[in-house]
């Protein structure tokens, strides 16, 4: 399983380079992050310790479904979906469609976080 660079930085920082990658003054390299939060704090909600069970959880087992992993990990069907979304919008996991089950498959098992510290 790969591993998956995640990069903080300031909101503005952000904003600033991916109007210079659209403007073509900047060119991104293979080896930069593609997730990107805002802070420490935004990335420990997405990746919190449940979040990160769940994820072993996916690696695991490999449920065939939401429902599966909902009674495979306690947790209720709805929050379990809003959950899931995040760390799919976030690029961790896959939701995949088989007919018409939903299947989560996870992308990753390490994790390797880049930051600075930025002056405001």
């Amino acid at each position: 399983m790969k591993t998956i660079k995640i990069g903080i930085m300031p909101q503005k920082e952000i904003r600033a380079r991916t109007l210079a990658i659209a403007s073509g003054k900047y060119k991104l390299r293979s080896d930069e992050p593609k997730i990107w939060f805002t802070s420490i704090r935004s990335l420990a909600e997405v990746l919190s310790d449940d979040n990160q069970a769940l994820l072993q959880l996916i690696m695991e087992k490999k449920p065939n479904s939401i429902r599966e992993l909902s009674e495979m990990s306690g947790r209720e069907s709805s929050n379990l979906s809003r959950t899931l979304k995040t760390l799919s919008a976030y690029g961790f996991i896959t939701l995949e469609k088989v007919n018409k089950t939903v299947c989560p498959v996870a992308k990753a098992a390490k994790f390797n976080i880049i930051f600075a510290i930025y002056k405001n």
